[in-house]
């Protein structure tokens, strides 16, 4: 095909429809898609008469030409990586737009220079070079590369411990994840034989890694995710799904197709099922290239078999506990356990830091305990760390104790979860409740640090540092996973940066010791798994009242029909989990008068409306409420003020310009708010001029939030404000003079705020500030002299740009260290 040929082709029609879909979607990059559309429509006739003429282009056009149309190629993959980029993904999404900033700016070079030289018949001299290739302009993307710290060690209120425990955390899963795949023979044996099922002449295929339960199967996933051979084989083509025991099928097909075909199925609403021949027919159209598919946790057959896509290339893994049939999968690897002397390294390491035990401990001892783990990675993980610094006594005790469990007529997955037991039993009390409190969030999900904790100070009348005490003890312990993104670490850091993870049979070990009681008697009524209604065993159960103080609901859509009466008079945290773009809030909230914390988490694609709101005027007891991927409407409206909110978390929400309202008075709603977050939030253009009436509000946290370009004017009220962050806030040109009246402020982030163009002289009067964090702020290059009056200020990050000024004020203010952020440039942690 010739290059003019190309211009009108099919290319640069798709990238015309994926630039105007740009135009809806995203608001970074709306600017620069317009700016193209128009110039690559103006380009089009042009490039026809010159493809009618019939003249062949002397070689030098010719090759500028082929030089444009790759430009116009890359253009195309750039704007489909913009529309399949999630608007809560702010760093990819700074990246991207920067990205369309440039090649905007090559078209428009090409279109004013290049093409006019090109058109003029009686010019047949002009030489245009393009100077700038995509080599240089990768190297340039890479100098601006949004870069998110990972150099400090805290974590939130928790001090250093918590960060010294997320760092405890990622190098036992490196040396587990290493060791685990090197352990032995056996271990690699089963790694090699996994990677010559996939990279096999079958040109696609299903097919399994079978285990019980914590024997290590996502392990080894993970290990051949990442192997060089693997990802050599599949040009990084390597997708990871997790399925869970009751997924939305629909919604994880339509994201599983997404992914391998690079298609955006934009016309498929909420719900609406994918046709199989359209998806085959579009992936047709393309040239087929190897793909990995990987399935973890699948739990049915039923779930699997939609989840199959028979296209060339395709080649899918299953990881699950139940062998699936010959009908369905290709080849099976059954992971074997591990032998004893693997087991026993694998214990020695969690029990004494190192790979054998030490001189003078009986050997016979701990080779006792090992058989009585029989194999199984996670149990002798979990033992292991239980018996970590105990004295010999307390193993004798430990291996008699773990010898009498043994069930008559289960499995051999349930007498593993029966020795696990002992490990919980062995807790302290209020160590152990905290870790039955996380059977109550859905498997394979994130646990928001926030939530937990609240919900722990909540329940268990600990303050939040003892909360953060039993945090790192149960991460020591192995009981769960600390996972931090590449910002968390500071004091002041916000929680949400930082998650919890749980292996899904510990949860259902959490779930099994919590429900040892009769129903109406439990502490915790907890569904296990997502299911389209409420569970009959409650039903049955309604004519007394339950006496849980959790309660955890996991459905999809609920209207007010699907709900039956429930009398709670001792819930003090519900949690309700869903997947839906409705949602009727549970008549039985009015039933709950001890209610203290409500999470409201919607795991769809889009956000969901709630109904039934008058609920919230019965919740007189409420502390903290949670709300992610909600649609928040009318805040006005709300009459009924809830006189204990301590604590509100907006979470990718759309707020619907309900902040706009003038007529919003959250000190009438919110009398005695001390903290306020909103993350990855949309549909908002400025705060409320009514919270800086919350006198009593100690953290605001505006963070993600594209759309904000305005702070209050009077933001100075807030009087006992300790906490301010307005971190990547894109569109904010400036913080208001009012700052300086701040005078009990200690921290200040405003990194990644890459429109503030200053900071204001006021700021000098804030005497307590103490840390201020400003990475990322490219239009910041000169800083007031007031500066030098932050006698209190002993932190501050920043740019190069920036840092010799400061290094100035460093000399003026005792105490103080200037840090320049390190870059880095992973996103790795966008994907959790």
């Amino acid at each position: 095909m010739a290059v003019t040929d190309f211009f009108v082709g099919e290319i640069t029609t798709e990238l015309i429809k994926n630039l105007l879909l740009i135009v809806k979607k995203s608001t970074l990059c709306r600017s620069s898609a317009e700016n193209l559309i128009d110039s690559i429509n103006g380009l089009l006739p042009i490039i026809q008469e010159i493809k009618q003429t019939g003249v062949e282009l002397p070689q030098i056009r010719q090759t500028q030409i082929d030089d444009f149309s790759k430009l116009l190629r890359d253009g195309y993959e750039l704007a489909g990586k913009v529309i399949h980029s999630g608007r809560w993904n702010m760093y990819r999404n700074l990246q991207l737009a920067r990205k369309m900033e440039r090649l905007e700016k090559r078209v428009a070079r090409f279109m004013q220079v290049t093409m006019q030289a090109h058109v003029l018949a009686d010019v047949h001299h002009v030489r245009f070079s393009m100077e700038q290739r995509f080599d240089v302009l990768e190297h340039r993307l890479k100098a601006i590369k949004i870069g998110v710290d990972d150099s400090s060690g805290g974590g939130g209120g928790g001090g250093g411990c918590l960060g010294e425990a997320v760092k405890r955390m990622e190098e036992d899963e490196k040396w587990f994840e290493h060791s685990f795949v090197n352990l032995g023979a056996g271990i690699e044996l089963g790694k090699r034989k996994v990677k010559e099922m996939l990279m096999g002449e079958q040109d696609r295929g299903v097919f399994e890694i079978c285990g019980i339960g914590g024997s290590g199967k996502t392990t080894l996933a993970k290990e051949i995710c990442k192997d060089d051979q693997v990802k050599s084989y599949f040009k990084d083509k390597i997708f990871f799904f997790t399925v869970s025991q009751s997924p939305n099928v629909e919604q994880l097909r339509k994201m599983i197709w997404e992914k391998i075909s690079g298609c955006n199925l934009h016309g498929y609403g909420y719900g609406e099922m994918l046709p199989q021949w359209n998806l085959q027919y579009q992936w047709n159209t393309k040239s087929a290239s190897p793909v990995l598919l990987i399935l973890d946790d699948v739990w049915s057959a039923s779930v699997l078999e939609p989840l199959i896509f028979k296209i060339p290339g395709c080649k899918i893994l299953v990881v699950s506990r139940i062998k699936f049939p010959p009908s369905i999968i290709d080849c099976i690897y059954d992971l074997e356990l591990l032998r004893e002397d693997e087991a026993m390294s694998l214990l020695c390491h969690f029990a004494f830091g190192h790979n054998s035990f030490p001189r003078g401990f009986s050997q016979k001892l701990v080779k006792e305990i090992v058989d009585e783990c029989e194999g199984l990675p996670l149990a002798l993980k979990v033992i292991g760390s239980s018996l970590k610094g105990k004295p010999e006594m307390f193993w004798i005790s430990a291996k008699n104790r773990l010898s009498r469990c043994q069930p008559v007529c289960e499995s051999h997955e349930l007498q593993l979860l029966e020795r696990m037991k002992l490990s919980i039993d062995c807790l302290p009390e209020k160590v152990r409740e905290c870790f039955l409190d996380l059977g109550a969030f859905p498997e394979d999900k994130r646990i928001p640090l926030d939530v937990l904790i609240n919900m722990w100070v909540e329940l268990h009348d600990i303050d939040e540092e003892e909360a953060f005490h039993i945090l790192v003890e149960l991460s020591d312990k192995n009981l769960l996973n600390l996972v931090k993104d590449a910002r968390a670490g500071d004091m002041y850091t916000s929680y949400y940066e930082i998650s919890v993870f749980q292996h899904d049979v510990l949860r259902d070990l959490a779930i099994q010791m919590s429900n040892r009681d009769d129903i109406n008697q439990r502490k915790r009524l907890v569904m296990p798994r997502r299911d389209v209604s409420f569970p009959r065993e409650w039903e049955r159960n309604v004519d007394e009242p339950f006496h849980a103080r959790v309660i955890s609901v996991h459905t999809d859509e609920m209207r007010e029909m699907d709900w039956f009466r429930m009398d709670c008079p001792k819930a003090e945290v519900l949690i309700l989990n869903f997947a839906s773009s409705e949602y009727f809030l549970p008549p039985f909230l009015e039933n709950m008068p001890k209610l203290r914390a409500l999470i409201i988490i919607n795991y769809s694609a889009g956000n969901a409306v709630l109904h039934n709101m008058s609920v919230f005027s019965h919740l007189t007891n409420l502390r903290s409420l949670w709300f992610e991927k909600i649609s928040i409407t009318h805040l006005s409206d709300s009459t009924n003020p809830l006189n204990n909110l301590r604590k509100i978390s907006l979470v990718l929400c759309d707020m619907k310009n309900s902040l706009d309202e003038s007529d919003v008075d959250l000190p009438g709603l919110f009398p005695q708010l001390s903290e306020f977050t909103m993350d990855h939030c949309i549909n908002f253009n400025k705060l409320p001029s009514s919270i800086c009436r919350l006198h009593k509000l100690n953290s605001l946290s505006i963070t993600n939030c594209d759309s904000l370009y305005e702070l209050p004017s009077d933001l100075g009220e807030l009087q006992t404000l300790q906490v301010l962050r307005i971190y990547a806030c894109p569109h904010l040109k400036r913080l208001p003079p009012g700052i300086g009246h701040l005078v009990k402020l200690k921290y200040l982030d405003i990194s990644q705020c890459v429109g503030l163009r200053c900071l204001p002289e006021a700021i000098g009067c804030c005497r307590n500030l103490e840390k201020i964090d400003m990475r990322e702020c490219p239009q910041i290059d000169s800083l007031p002299s007031a500066l030098s009056f932050l006698e209190s200020l002993r932190c501050v990050i920043c740019d190069d740009e920036v840092f010799c000024q400061w290094k100035d004020v460093e000399k003026a203010v005792p105490g103080l260290c200037v840090q320049v952020a390190e870059e880095c440039y992973t996103l790795d942690w966008l994907s959790q």
